[in-house]
């Protein structure tokens, strides 16, 4: 299920939706232009691997630095042209309208906030993997949480493929958002665990749940109204 549109204009330029864009695919390009073994490693080293934070030993083996930047990081690596347009695809649509609700400099903040919980929820529950995990998703999962609570009855025009017959369909922005919530609830306890699918389903979870529960200090101050005082 592919999310093509929803029917809410944006008020403002979403200024700071389309940097967050321009870095990624700009991070994205440079790991393109770097040979294979250079790639393997800005991806090691960038991204996050849970028993690099809960593995110290392992982790001074290895060679890895101390340092809590691949919380940061990881947000603007992917592993791939469908993983990164995927991702921003899903900001695009999402993005501006919680950026309208909170304005940009807010956006941001709140974005990477949701990303590193993210983060933190994939280390917490893979504690032993080895395996970096990278991407976006789980930030964006946050900003989906936020527009799941600020517009529950927004319409969202998505995708189906049934095989490879394309249905296309509308259904309420609380329906899509609860749907998608579910699938990487299942998924993600069912799996043996998170990297047995290359799916971080966690941080997905992690992501939507930090944009719930945290969206409201980040929104803008509504002015009120001027009162006439009578005499």
């Amino acid at each position: 299920m592919f999310p093509i549109r929803d029917n809410i204009p944006s008020r403002h330029v979403p200024i700071a939706t389309w940097a967050i864009i321009a870095l990624n695919f700009f991070f994205f390009f440079r790991e393109l232009s770097l040979p294979a073994g250079a790639t393997d490693q800005m991806i090691a080293l960038f991204g996050i691997i849970p028993a690099r934070f809960t593995d110290p030993g392992w982790a001074a083996d290895v060679g890895f630095p101390h340092t809590y930047v691949p919380f940061l990081t990881t947000m603007f690596l992917h592993g791939g042209w469908l993983h990164v347009i995927g991702n921003m695809w899903a900001l695009w649509i999402f993005g501006d309208n919680v950026e309208d609700r909170m304005g940009p400099l807010k956006f941001v903040v709140f974005y990477l906030g949701c990303g590193i919980a993210a983060g933190l929820i994939h280390v917490l529950t893979n504690p032993g993997s080895r395996v970096p995990a990278v991407g976006a998703s789980g930030a964006i999962a946050g900003v989906m949480g936020a527009y799941f609570v600020l517009y529950p009855r927004a319409r969202i025009h998505a995708l189906f493929l049934i095989v490879f017959w394309p249905v296309f369909f509308e259904v309420p922005a609380w329906v899509y958002l609860g749907f998608w919530f579910l699938i990487q609830f299942f998924s993600g306890t069912l799996a043996a665990s998170s990297q047995a699918s290359g799916i971080a389903w966690w941080a997905h979870i992690g992501g939507f749940a930090a944009g719930i529960l945290t969206f409201w200090a980040f929104l803008r101050r509504e002015r009120s109204l001027p009162r006439t005082v009578l005499p």
